[in-house]
């Protein structure tokens, strides 16, 4: 995964806060990582290409930031993922290493920059993100919008994948994104609903599931996608409850992953979930009717994703033949 923001128009920290909210926190025990999550560091031809691309283009990525663990395969691959409306977030989830504070005013100059990128790598498949913007009246719903158009216009082959924010109390801005036709509509429900205090406490449980129920009222040919992180402290049968949770919504695609603490301010790891546990939630999640789940220790929303909407195509084709025999 190659997560990329453009710093072109960015003054050196503007605005940037590092997490206020987690200031009083006590600093937390970092626990060590057993041998099933650790990766090898990056040394591979295509890795120092994508490095070189990202410094020549003046990017900086949160790949790097928050020390992606798949960055070695995914940077050795090319794959990318762009984010979006700059790196400064409206919000300080427990989880996440993203700088908070007043974010810059949108660079109007990156919709068609994100396009020359995913032209210029050649990507089949491109996703792209961002940072909460509830400073902005539509949360970036047209933004977002503008980068697809863009991508579409330049690469009119390659397959897009979003994923979003909340836009809560953004009336509206759903609809405009869902009106421009990612591929892909994914936005993370990051953790169990008893966790969204201490974990995600500016966003809504409920709502998020709303949100991914209203894409496939408004279209459902379109793929939606949603992941969580465990070893938080989650009960399995919560977690269980959640993928049903999302059934009722119609979602297709599950994306489960071990949490990394990222600082010691962060929330703490309160256990390294087995790869067996990964395989076990997997085998629930099909049973319950997803067409595609990706459960393991390693797993990252963005992880393997040109890959996986292929064989989530395909995972609706044998579904419809089934269905029409």
């Amino acid at each position: 995964m190659v997560t990329i923001l453009d710093r072109t128009n960015l003054a050196p920290d503007a605005g940037r806060v590092r997490h206020p909210e987690k200031a009083h926190r006590p600093d937390t025990e970092v626990m060590r990582k057993p041998e099933w999550i650790r990766v090898r560091a990056p040394v591979s031809k295509g890795y120092q290409e994508t490095r070189d691309l990202v410094r020549s283009h003046n990017l900086v990525t949160v790949c790097e930031e928050a020390g992606c663990p798949n960055i070695g395969e995914c940077w050795d691959k090319k794959h990318a993922t762009f984010m979006i409306m700059g790196e400064i977030c409206t919000r300080a989830c427990a989880f996440c290493n993203v700088a908070t504070g007043k974010p810059n005013p949108l660079d109007q100059s990156e919709p068609e920059n994100v396009a020359k990128a995913v032209l210029q790598m050649g990507l089949s498949h491109v996703v792209v993100t961002s940072v909460d913007r509830d400073d902005l009246d539509d949360g970036g719903a047209e933004h977002f919008e503008k980068v697809i158009f863009a991508i579409r216009a330049a690469s009119p082959q390659t397959t897009i994948e979003i994923l979003t924010p909340d836009f809560l109390k953004k009336p509206g801005a759903l609809e405009r994104v869902v009106a421009a036709r990612p591929d892909v509509f994914n936005h993370n429900l990051e953790t169990v609903p008893g966790n969204y205090l201490t974990v995600r406490p500016g966003a809504r449980y409920f709502h998020s599931v709303r949100l991914l129920q209203r894409v496939k009222e408004l279209d459902p040919t379109m793929f939606t996608k949603s992941g969580i992180m465990v070893g938080l402290g989650e009960e399995r049968n919560e977690v269980l409850q959640l993928m049903d949770d999302l059934r009722t919504a119609d979602v297709d695609f599950l994306t489960i992953g071990q949490y990394l603490q990222p600082t010691r301010k962060h929330h703490k790891i309160e256990r390294f979930v087995t790869p067996e546990e990964f395989k076990s939630y997997e085998t629930v999640a099909y049973t319950k009717g997803f067409l595609m789940v990706s459960s393991s220790p390693l797993t990252r929303s963005s992880h393997h994703a040109g890959d996986d909407f292929a064989r989530l195509r395909a995972a609706r084709e044998r579904k419809l033949l089934v269905a029409a025999e």
